[in-house]
């Protein structure tokens, strides 16, 4: 049974439900044809114009992290219908497919699981925004891994003062649900800042689909 098929198929075993979600390699079954973004989200970060959200009362800014570029794809269209700026979360060092092997115990993603403190020694190439507190509006995408959001969205989290701010997650799975994991973001953040639950976009993607989405969002901005 290959990767793809695994992520399919649930409750055959625990660590099917455990990784039924996880937003790994080909957790997405995305051809590598849906991994081409624009260049503007290419890199630690990339800004574009954000004068539409500027001129509804605030500027808007769409963070996330994307191991296939599944996660990517949604971030994109939130910040082309939001006119917000958009960021990669890129880890420093980065991780290879033989990284993202969750099959392979030995593999970094499957060690950083088993190990809270390995998870705490991630690092990103940036972690603090331009302009971070121009922004009052902040969404934060990440696929699930392991039932909870990948964890170097951790060091976002951590690196940055959420205070003032209006944060909405959203994420990417094969099946599974968005869960706690964007509780379990708040409470890194030391409970700054409003933060409301997203949705786990599962199954296909499309656009109409995200755009459905952020209309049902109940945003000053």
């Amino acid at each position: 049974m290959n990767r793809r098929e695994f992520l399919r198929i649930g409750g055959m075993s625990m660590m099917a439900l455990v990784l039924g979600g996880c937003g790994l390699s080909s957790l997405t079954g995305e051809s590598s044809s849906g991994q081409a973004g624009s260049g503007a989200a290419v890199g630690a970060a990339a800004s574009s114009s954000s004068g539409t959200a500027a001129a509804a009362g605030g500027k808007t800014l769409v963070v996330y992290y994307s191991a296939t570029g599944r996660t990517e794809r949604v971030a994109e269209v939130i910040a082309k219908e939001r006119g917000a700026d958009i960021m990669k979360l890129v880890p420093s060092p980065d991780y290879t497919e033989a990284d993202l092997d969750y099959n392979d115990a030995g593999s970094r993603v499957s060690r950083e699981h088993d190990g809270a403190s390995l998870r705490e020694k991630i690092r990103l190439q940036k972690a603090v925004p331009d302009n971070w507190a121009s922004y009052d509006t902040v969404f934060i995408g990440y696929p699930i891994w392991w039932g909870i959001a990948a964890w170097p969205v951790d060091a976002f989290v951590k690196a940055n003062d959420f205070s003032g701010k209006t944060v909405v997650t959203f994420a990417t799975a094969a099946s599974s649900p968005l869960g706690n994991s964007g509780k379990l973001l708040a409470e890194m953040a030391g409970g700054k800042g409003s933060w409301q639950d997203g949705t786990c976009f599962t199954g296909s993607l499309s656009d109409a689909k995200v755009t459905d989405w952020l209309k049902s969002l109940k945003l000053s901005n």
